[in-house]
């Protein structure tokens, strides 16, 4: 599917809810189905990542019936085998927690996915679970994965990448050992924490503290719990907004776990327009409005710590400091290249034909700017929903039309994308 993007014709304008959060609806998905009880959950994503680990979970004999965006979800707390193999899709966080999940289960398991999740490092999670008593075959650490059932001991992981999909397949291994020993993992800048926040909250024996987080095997309790907006989702309009000049938007229910804000952080350091309004607590996590206004920007570096907050936002703040006064500089995001694409890549080759003065370093980019994009030229999305959106953003400012190859990839994490888009644009 081919995408002609022109230049925004009105300043971006109104306000707007963005879909439900992927990462939080994964792990309610997990989380119930290992619970003993009904779970209700509301305002489920619509992505095809998240109806991936939903569907898994009914081959492997869990109840859930589905109502527009709630789910009921009845399980007593046990899996039963499955006799096809468990198709992940697109979705790495699929993949990576369900094989901390199989891993302790009494039963084999064999976990597949497309040609881009094929290709995806598995090493990262098949190593430490190893290191807990797992066998897991695998083609060279990629998929797919033949997960032979066992019991399961407690270790004490320290990881040389900071990973909210690897710290969760170590504590869902923990959550099921034998030995009843503790499972820590250890990483060196800490990662989103969806998982210890929910899983706290469902009565798991589970305690965090700076970059560690640790869990005894515990049972958990079923939940009720209305997802946030996602702010990976949301920060593609915030780019747009600061961008698009005179725009000035509001982003309904987005969920703000400080694990995951950094995009915010960074916009507000390059001098973006930003308010946080309405700022709650639901089921744990941080919840508010968000209202972005047309700002002048100018250039910083990205780096350390925060690369964790943002990583999958890092596609489209390229697209913001191409627009910034100064020479923006991305580092320490070496772990971007392992993602649906080599997002390092891809987003600084497609920025490039826009006109963009962008170049790639091992574990990042520099940014030149502030540049008029030209546009004028056919664009790849390289099968990731996350470069389809932030070339679609970039679009909104070229000079001339652009074409966006492949650009149902979007599908992936927002259907509703180029609707909430042209809303905002048609006020």
């Amino acid at each position: 599917m081919q995408k002609t993007v022109s230049k925004a014709k009105n300043a971006l304008q109104g306000e707007i809810i963005v879909p439900s959060d992927k990462s939080i609806s994964h792990r309610a998905i997990i989380f119930s189905s290992l619970a003993c009880g009904k779970s209700t959950i509301k305002n489920f994503s619509d992505g095809q990542d998240p109806k991936s680990t939903l569907n898994i979970f009914k081959k492997l004999g869990v109840e859930i019936e589905q109502d527009n965006d709630c789910l009921t979800v009845i399980s007593n707390g046990k899996l039963n085998p499955s006799s096809n193999i468990l198709d992940c899709g697109n979705s790495g966080t699929t993949m990576r927690l369900l094989a901390g999940v199989l891993a302790g289960q009494n039963f084999n398991s064999v976990l597949s996915g497309d040609l881009s999740l094929s290709n995806r490092p598995m090493k990262r999670i098949i190593e430490p679970l190893s290191l807990m008593g797992a066998k897991i075959d695998s083609d060279n650490y990629k998929a797919p994965l033949k997960i032979y059932g066992r019991d399961l001991n407690s270790i004490d992981y320290k990881s040389k990448i900071s990973s909210a999909q690897v710290k969760s397949c170590v504590l869902l291994a923990g959550l099921n050992t034998k030995d009843f020993g503790v499972t820590k993992f250890t990483e060196p800048y800490l990662s989103r924490n969806h998982t210890e926040l929910m899983l706290k909250s469902m009565g798991a024996d589970i305690i965090s503290e700076g970059t560690s987080a640790a869990i005894r095997s515990s049972k958990l309790e079923p939940i009720k719990m209305t997802i946030p907006g996602d702010v990976s989702s949301a920060a593609f309009f915030i780019a747009a907004g600061l961008i698009v000049p005179n725009s000035k938007i509001i982003l309904r229910n987005v969920g703000l776990n400080p694990t995951r804000t950094g995009i915010i952080e960074v916009a507000k350091q390059m001098g973006g327009n930003i308010k946080i309004l309405d700022k709650r607590e639901v089921c744990g996590e941080y919840v508010g409005d968000i209202q972005v206004e047309y700002s002048e920007l100018h250039s910083c570096e990205i780096s350390g710590e925060i690369i964790p907050k943002l990583i999958d936002e890092i596609p489209v703040l390229a697209v913001l400091a191409t627009q910034a006064q100064g020479e923006t500089i991305i580092k320490d995001a070496q772990d971007l290249r392992n993602k649906e694409s080599d997002r390092i890549k891809t987003i600084v080759s497609e920025l490039k034909k826009l006109g963009a003065d962008i170049e790639e370093t091992e574990d990042g980019m520099i940014i030149r700017g502030k540049l008029n994009l030209k546009g004028g030229h056919k664009v790849r999305t390289y099968n990731d929903h996350r470069i389809a959106m932030s070339l679609y953003v970039a679009g909104l400012i070229c000079e001339k039309e652009i074409l966006i190859n492949e650009f149902e990839w979007v599908n992936i994490s927002f259907p509703e994308f180029e609707y909430l888009i042209e809303k905002l644009n048609n006020k």
